[in-house]
C-alpha cells in the first residue's frame, strides 16, 4: 500500500509541469479574457477600467460592423461546407481506389494543407488579381467576358473566392479523415451488394455514406472552424477592407487596432460560443445518424 502511494506521488510529480503549462497557457487566458469581456477596458483609457456586466455583449447585437462581419462569415461558412464536404468525399473515394499512382496522388493532395495560410492566400491573389490575374486572362481569352472581373472588391465574388482558398487548404485533411474510414469498410459488403445488382450510386448511398457518417461530423467541424477562423487568407487577398471583414478580422481590429480589449474579448467569446454550438450540433446529429 505504501509503495503504491509513493508511485502515485511520483506519477503526479511527473505530470505536474504539463498541468502547470496547461493552466498558464490555456486556462488563465480563458478566465482573463472572460473577465475583460465583462469590463470597460481600453488601452487608450487605462485609468478608467471598470466592471460593466454584459454591456459589451449587448453592444455586439447592435453593432453594424459585427453584423456585417457575421454575415460575411456565415456566407463563407455555407460555401465552405457545401464545396468542401462534396470535394472531400470525392477525393477520398478517388484515393481509395488502389492504382499505381495512388501514392503519388496522396502525396500531392497533402501539399496545399502543408502550405502556410498566408502563402495560400498570396497564390490565389495572383490567380484572381483584378488586372493581370490568370483567371481573368483565361476568361477573356475564352470569350466568357469582355473585361476583367474585379473578384476581390465584389462582395459576392469575394465570398466565393475565400471559400475556394479555404477549401484548397482544408479539404486535403478532410479527405484523409474520410479515406481512413473508407479503408476500414469490409470489402465483403461491396461484393454482397454488387451481387444483388446495385449500381455505383446505390452502393454509395446504402453502404459507403452510412458507414462514413461518424467521421463526417469531424469533417464538418473542421470546415466550420476553418471558415469562422479565417484570417491570413483574407489579409493576403484584400487586407482590412471593411466590407470584406469576417468575425476574426473584426475582432482583431477592435482589440489590437482600436485597443478596445473589453469589447474585443466579448467578440472572442461570442465566436467561441458560435463554434462550440456548431460543433456540439454536428457531433449530436452524426451520433443520431450512426445509431
Amino acid at each position: 500500500m505504501g509503495l503504491d502511494m509513493k508511485k502515485n506521488k511520483y506519477a503526479y510529480l511527473l505530470i505536474l509541469p504539463a498541468v502547470l503549462i496547461v493552466l498558464l497557457t490555456i486556462l488563465v487566458p480563458i478566465v482573463t479574457t472572460f473577465r475583460y469581456s465583462l469590463s470597460y477596458f481600453k488601452l487608450t483609457d487605462p485609468n478608467n477600467q471598470k466592471f460593466i456586466g454584459i454591456k459589451n455583449y449587448v453592444d455586439i447585437l447592435h453593432d453594424k460592423g459585427f453584423i456585417n462581419a457575421f454575415k460575411n462569415s456565415f456566407m463563407i461558412l455555407i460555401a465552405v461546407i457545401i464545396i468542401g464536404l462534396v470535394i472531400s468525399i470525392v477525393i477520398a473515394l478517388i484515393l481509395n481506389k488502389k492504382t499505381k499512382i495512388s501514392g503519388v496522388l496522396l502525396a500531392i493532395s497533402i501539399i496545399p494543407w502543408a502550405l502556410p495560410p498566408i502563402v495560400n492566400g498570396i497564390i490565389w491573389k495572383f490567380i484572381f488579381f483584378p488586372g493581370y490575374g490568370f483567371a481573368n486572362k483565361l476568361i477573356i481569352n475564352l470569350g466568357l467576358a469582355s473585361k476583367p472581373i474585379n473578384w476581390i472588391n465584389n462582395k459576392k465574388m469575394f465570398v466565393f473566392l475565400v471559400a475556394m482558398v479555404l477549401c484548397w487548404k482544408i479539404v486535403p485533411f478532410c479527405a484523409l479523415v474520410i479515406l481512413a474510414k473508407l479503408e476500414t469498410i469490409p470489402k465483403t459488403l461491396y461484393e454482397a451488394i454488387s451481387i444483388d445488382g446495385a449500381g455505383k450510386f446505390d452502393t454509395f448511398r446504402l453502404i459507403t455514406l452510412p458507414l462514413i457518417m461518424e467521421v463526417l461530423g469531424i469533417v464538418l467541424l473542421n470546415l466550420t472552424t476553418a471558415a469562422i477562423n479565417v484570417y491570413d487568407e483574407i489579409i493576403a487577398l484584400s487586407g482590412y477592407v471593411l466590407e470584406n471583414q469576417t468575425l476574426l478580422i473584426y475582432n482583431y481590429a477592435n482589440t489590437f487596432q482600436y485597443l478596445n480589449f473589453g469589447y474585443g474579448s466579448a467578440i472572442s467569446y461570442t465566436i467561441m460560443i458560435i463554434v462550440g454550438v456548431c460543433g456540439i450540433g454536428y457531433i449530436k446529429r452524426m451520433s443520431r445518424g450512426i445509431k
